[in-house]
């Protein structure tokens, strides 16, 4: 059962409900993952714990962003093309539907990268 964060419930809620539901439905896709999996506010963002910081994730006026880390991203890198892009980011327009199946895929790739990281 995922340990779920005030902050975080709180962070969403701030912002409009269609931008809320967004939120919440990449938080489940996350947690479906990873059902043990923690979640805090990390550098002001909602931030899913696996294993150290897995990924963070924010809204914003146009778009919601997810912050992976590069290598996550460029294992993934055909399938972006169209969304853009920063070293270690990538946006989902908030006009065109959340690619949640996409994002589950990153949220993969960044799964398989910290567990092969040595303890």
């Amino acid at each position: 059962m995922p340990k779920i964060d005030p902050g975080v419930e709180e962070y969403i809620a701030g912002f409009p409900p269609e931008t809320q539901a967004r939120l919440r439905r990449m938080r489940a896709a996350f947690f479906e993952l990873l059902p043990d999996a923690e979640e805090g506010i990390k550098y002001r963002m909602p931030t899913i714990l696996h294993h150290g910081n897995l990924l963070h994730y924010a809204a914003f006026k146009n778009h919601i962003g997810l912050y992976p880390l590069p290598h996550a991203l460029e294992v993934l890198k055909d399938e972006l093309r169209g969304f853009k892009q920063g070293k270690g980011s990538i946006q989902f327009p908030n006009d065109r539907p959340l690619p949640l199946d996409l994002i589950v895929r990153i949220a993969k790739a960044r799964i398989a990268e910290l567990e092969e990281e040595p303890r």
